[in-house]
């Protein structure tokens, strides 16, 4: 089996939580799908998939076959350099081996390609780029492209609006004239003329067969694929009142003419699709800014000219020059230059960040005041910034457990539903005696409560309730710089009990530094031991040996080439440096060399009860000096730690240090449990302890060298992974390292838990309420079409209140 692959494809004409249910069991059918989610909020399908066995040209067939439409870009690009039919074949053939492009033809005369591609999948900077890598210049056009996918879903909410405007021309007359009649209002040679039963008709079958024959197609598709979805429902309802009232109009039987009920019904439901459309635009605002970050141009040195080129343009290793004020194109290193970068739309942070040469920037940010030039080592896909919308609508795309029952009952809700409105029928047509009113007849009365139980019902609320919620909880977090990417970690989070943070680089700045040196029993300088320790550690990454590598070089010490480094994890390390054996590490290095210290016991114990690590360095086995090494406690440690017993939360801090130097720390920021002398390799465990001992554990650290502990927590948080964000194995990731981020987080996945479950009370709240209020009379048609429309809306709206989360 090949590397599975995943596919987000735009979805078109989706409507309810059955439109939903529709999609991803006919994405399912295609042979190769490991999983396929649909997301009704955001209209997306999520797929992974064997690319040996299924390609994207399969689901799009599915999907049209489903009776919906992908997305699609369409881009007209000017060609220089085609000279030939074989010019035009060539490059055909390029743009047509690109993953997310359908068509591609080439035109020798006019000189231009026209694609069609799905904008999820391909973009047209990269259209751009291989047209450029074939050999051929593509024109520049307008720098403002415009997010193809967003363009088809505006061409959607016109045809919408254009729907809802013709049926408002025709409902409003109609239903204000029906109402005159019916209230007396009119004069009676008006309200009894025959012509107005044929006007009535006239004004409801534009409305009946123009504004609402998407219900008939869409119903019917959905009926030929094996289900039935709302507009099942909303077609039934009006079809039932809109042909119930023809006989009547020609006077083949008696009766009140229905044709405003069938024009309301189908008028009230496309405003409230177009109002939840609206609004559930709002609900990936979070997405659309992050796109909005992406800048457009670059200025970069060219034989020693600055030229101005589009972002697509720039290329690994070049040197790009960045002005005040202007955004950074593409993710970097600086090398030459000093400003200060405002990096608060990627990590939360308000305050801007110093930049020098050495230190890396995030495309998207801004320059505040200085020149920056920087080398580019992350373009297009790759940059920080496309790979943190790529985690997000990944996360928006995922479904949370808690919405498996809402799938369930959404997936018989219709036919239960039409059931019912059958039985509704039945009953009072056969069952209910008829009342003193001699103008409504048995069936009459009988119909008008079937078609209130037909349209009052609303599987929309169900479908909506979890995806809005994830939506706008997800887009909040990433504007906040925390990127949730599985939506059932929002879900976790409200059951978490304690919180496990890593102390280096977690709580502490992970930068420790040298504070004391002890000798023993040596004629040998400070400044000699050091170097010896510190030419032992230059083949080391432990955040210790690299403060005595610091120490040396801050005292301007030359240092040897070690032989036979060897690392002993936990322990420490050793070497051969000028001849003679260098040893550096704890007191278990010593207890493996059966070495006794407990002379040199009062100054380790002395050293650990102020904060230090202390390191014992040995020459030729013998014990040389005491190094104490401490590590500074990052700003707002506390404030968080202190935020998250506010929150009712047990916090814990796990270090390889040992009890007493772990216990000074602790001292320092509030932690209520120390796991100390705790091995690389033992913190998965330690979270399993803890987690058998009752705990809901979420662990926060590193990312990449906590990764196992992150994994066995119940939600592994990475902390200031920068632009690393894809590495990261932790389901939720912080790209900034204040720890502040975390009971931000927690608290963010909380309200959005509560979202969650308020949306879907209301959706079956309102369900079982009002069907069984439509079923017994309760309900006129029209009241039940509008409040149908009004539970979608509600759900969306109660969810985007997440975006004043701060």
């Amino acid at each position: 089996m090949a590397e599975e692959k995943h596919l987000t494809l735009p979805i078109l004409g989706m409507t309810c939580a059955n439109c939903v249910a529709t999609v991803e069991r006919n994405l399912k059918k295609v042979d190769g799908v490991e999983t396929a989610n649909v997301n009704l909020s955001s209209e997306r399908a999520a797929v992974s998939y064997d690319p040996e066995k299924a390609s994207i040209a399969d689901f799009i067939g599915r999907v049209q076959r489903a009776g919906y439409e992908v997305a699609m870009g369409e881009a007209s690009l000017g060609i220089k350099n085609l000279s030939d039919q074989a010019d035009v074949l060539r490059l055909e053939k390029k743009l047509k081996a690109i993953e997310g492009v359908i068509e591609a033809s080439v035109n020798l005369a006019s000189q231009k390609a026209l694609v069609r591609y799905i904008p999820t999948v391909v973009s047209q900077n990269e259209l751009r780029r291989t047209i450029r890598s074939a050999g051929f210049e593509p024109i520049e056009a307008d720098l403002n492209l415009e997010d193809a996918e967003a363009k088809a879903r505006k061409k959607e909410v016109a045809l919408q609006r254009k729907l809802l405007i013709i049926g408002l021309i025709f409902t409003v007359p109609l239903f204000l004239l029906s109402m005159g009649r019916d209230f007396g209002l009119l004069p009676m040679s008006i309200a009894h003329a025959p012509w107005l039963a044929y006007l009535f008709w006239a004004l409801a079958t534009p409305v009946q067969f123009y504004v609402g024959w998407q219900y008939y197609l869409n119903g019917f598709k959905s009926i030929r694929s094996g289900s039935a979805n709302m507009d099942v429902l909303v077609a039934l309802g009006s079809s039932a009142a809109y042909f119930y009232s023809i006989p009547i109009v020609f006077g083949l039987i008696p009766g009140h003419v229905y044709f405003e009920t069938s024009a309301v019904i189908i008028t009230l439901v496309k405003l409230g699709k177009f109002l939840e459309v609206k609004a559930k635009g709002g609900a990936s605002d979070a997405i659309r800014k992050l796109m909005d970050l992406r800048p457009r141009k670059a200025y970069i040195i060219r034989d020693g000219i600055e030229v101005e080129v589009t972002v697509d343009r720039v290329e690994v290793g070049d040197v790009v020059l960045v002005h005040p004020g202007e955004k950074i194109p593409v993710d970097g290193v600086v090398v030459d230059g000093r400003s200060s970068i405002d990096e608060s739309m990627l990590t939360g942070e308000s305050l801007p960040v110093e930049k020098n040469s050495g230190d890396e920037v995030i495309g998207g940010t801004i320059n505040k005041l200085g020149l920056l030039k920087f080398e580019a080592t992350k373009i297009g896909k790759e940059t920080a910034l496309s790979q943190i919308i790529k985690l997000v609508e990944e996360a928006q795309a995922s479904k949370a457990p808690i919405q498996n029952l809402a799938d369930k009952i959404s997936a018989i809700f219709v036919p239960v539903v039409i059931g019912i409105a059958a039985v509704t029928f039945i009953v009072w047509y056969f069952l209910v005696p008829l009342g003193p009113d001699p103008a409504v007849s048995l069936f009459t009365r009988a119909l008008i409560n079937t078609v209130a139980v037909l349209v009052i019902a609303c599987p929309c609320a169900m479908g909506l309730a979890t995806p809005t919620a994830v939506m706008v909880g997800t887009g909040k977090g990433a504007e906040l710089g925390i990127l949730i990417k599985k939506s059932d970690s929002l879900e976790r989070a409200g059951e978490i009990t304690m919180v496990v943070l890593d102390k280096t680089g977690t709580i502490t700045k992970g930068q420790p530094a040298v504070t004391r040196v002890l000798t023993y029993g040596t004629s040998r300088s400070e400044d000699e031991i050091i170097r010896l320790a510190a030419s032992v550690e230059k083949g080391s990454e432990h955040p210790l040996g690299e403060a005595i590598t610091a120490e040396a070089n801050a005292r301007g010490l030359k240092l040897s080439e070690p032989l036979g480094f060897l690392a002993i994890a936990g322990h420490g390390v050793q070497a051969e440096v000028d001849s003679r054996q260098i040893a550096v590490g704890s007191r278990r290095l010593a207890k493996e060399r059966n070495i006794n210290i407990s002379d040199l016991e009062s100054d380790l114990q002395h050293l650990e009860a102020a904060g230090n690590s202390a390191i014992l360095i040995f020459v030729e086995n013998q014990v040389t000096a005491i190094v104490g090494i401490a590590d500074t406690i990052k700003e707002g440690s506390v404030e968080a730690i202190d935020s998250l017993h506010k929150m009712g939360l047990t916090v814990a801090m796990m270090t390889g240090d040992n009890q007493r130097t772990a216990d000074a720390i602790a001292q320092q920021v509030g932690v209520d449990t120390v796991l100390a002398e705790v091995l690389p390799g033992e913190k998965a465990a330690e979270i399993q302890k803890l987690q058998d001992g009752g705990h809901v554990v979420a662990m926060v650290g590193d990312g990449i060298n906590d990764a196992p502990a992150l994994a066995k927590a119940d939600i592994g948080i990475a902390i200031g992974t920068g632009t690393d964000v894809a590495m990261a194995s932790a389901p939720v990731v912080l790209i900034s390292g204040d720890l502040r981020g975390v009971p931000k987080a927690i608290s963010l996945s909380r309200k959005t838990l509560r979202t969650i479950k308020q949306n879907l009370f209301w959706a079956f709240f309102y369900n079982i309420i009002l069907i069984p209020a439509a079923a017994l009379g309760l309900l006129n048609p029209m009241l039940a079409a509008g409040a149908m429309s009004f539970s979608s809306i509600f759900v969306v709206t109660n969810s985007l209140r997440l975006k004043r989360f701060k």
